[in-house]
């Protein structure tokens, strides 16, 4: 039996009102309407469903814990095989790709569900400032620190005083990145966005001004792994896995081993492609985590699409934009498309699509490989994931 993983089916949550998910919805219902979308893409039922991974801010009895048992239980999932309930941040659900990949190559189940839900803007559950110190926050809660974004402002003021990168550079970043959100008709922000107006948008952690944050929104997501040999008798062709990365260095800002690298992308992104007869010159489609615009930037040069420092000439003059010459983030990313608050999966839904040929007015022309990246805590974990409708 060939045992190759791939991804079958994906779905994502439609939202209302600029990111709500309605009435009557809760985290586990998303996932439940999630998990049965992308199952009825492939041509599979919930009794198929061996393996389980789930992460997020919800649960039982208490935020994030014990989450694969609720969902068995609320899905009628019985005895699932494996079992995956880690979570180091946005970054999470590429790391439980890359798991699952192992255990159904090893034999240990034959389908998983990727499921990830989440109603933060409904809750208004965002903000971790005001939550008591712990030890990963012990130095920046008891002296006012904002977090996340108090975090990536200051990674931000570090990038600009070692490269020279400039408020105009990640205005460039939201820019391109609400141009493809006005595509995509699911997109929570499709109303158009100039420099002028991300520049002199309402700031909130200098020199993090609001454009270069991710939305706060409700939202949900569901992937679908099985093995290639049961994939020949399903509804989609399969998207294969090509090379896996994942690197974490710490959890509080303040031991950020270089404040102005991404060295996890680094490390992370070299173990994706080593072995995978890939390099960046082949990747058709970048889907980089966007919690704020800072991230893009650090993660590009990490990744090695361009030197440490020369970021902020790779994405002038709306490179990255619809009609640029590389494609970054064509769902609209967590800056206008969605953010939940643990956005990864959003990046391998809209990766797997585009590789479908399924996006409509924002499809790329015959894209064969896509880079999709994660990025968890404040610049604390990193997965990075190859995919491509090509065996190799």
């Amino acid at each position: 039996m060939n045992r190759n993983p791939c991804i079958v089916g994906v779905s994502d949550f439609p939202l209302k009102d600029r990111g709500r998910a309605g009435e009557n919805f809760t985290e586990l219902s998303i996932q439940k309407y999630c998990a049965i979308e992308a199952l009825n893409q492939a041509g599979l039922k919930m009794s198929d469903v061996d393996g389980i991974a789930v992460a997020g801010m919800w649960g039982m009895p208490g935020p994030g814990l014990m989450q694969p048992n609720v969902l068995v239980e609320y899905l009628g999932i019985k005895f699932p095989k494996w079992i995956e309930g880690t979570n180091i941040g946005g970054s999470t659900f590429l790391l439980h790709i890359n798991h699952a990949y192992q255990a159904i190559k090893a034999g240990q189940c034959d389908t998983v569900l990727v499921l990830y839900g989440s109603m933060q803007k409904t809750n208004m559950s965002r903000n971790l400032g005001d939550r008591p110190a712990t030890y990963s926050t012990q130095f920046e809660v008891v002296s006012g620190l904002p977090l996340p974004v108090g975090a990536y402002a200051m990674a931000t003021q570090r990038h600009m005083h070692i490269y020279g990168s400039t408020e105009e550079t990640f205005a460039e970043i939201a820019v391109s990145t609400r141009s493809w959100a006005s595509l995509n008709k699911n997109a929570a922000f499709q109303d158009s966005l100039s420099i002028e107006d991300a520049l002199s948008s309402k700031p909130i952690a200098s020199p993090l001004n609001r454009s270069d944050c991710c939305l706060v929104t409700d939202g949900g997501g569901a992937l679908v792994i099985t093995t290639e040999e049961k994939a020949k008798d399903l509804k989609t062709s399969p998207i294969y896995f090509r090379g896996f990365g994942e690197c974490n260095s710490h959890s509080s800002i303040n031991y950020m081993p270089n404040m102005e690298k991404l060295e996890i992308a680094e490390h992370s992104s070299r173990n994706a492609f080593k072995n995978s007869g890939l390099s960046v010159k082949d990747i058709d489609l970048a889907m980089l985590y966007d919690s704020f615009t800072i991230t893009v930037l650090m993660t590009l040069e990490a990744i090695g699409f361009c030197q440490y420092g020369e970021g902020k000439e790779f994405v002038k003059n709306q490179r990255t934009a619809p009609g640029g010459d590389f494609a970054l983030n064509t769902n609209g990313g967590g800056l206008s498309y969605c953010h939940p608050g643990m956005y990864g999966i959003f990046t391998v839904i809209e990766a797997s699509r585009q590789l479908w040929g399924l996006c409509e007015k924002r499809q790329l022309a015959n894209p064969k490989v896509a880079l999709c990246h994660g990025t968890g805590g404040v610049l604390s974990s990193s997965t990075t994931l190859l995919l491509s409708n090509e065996r190799e």
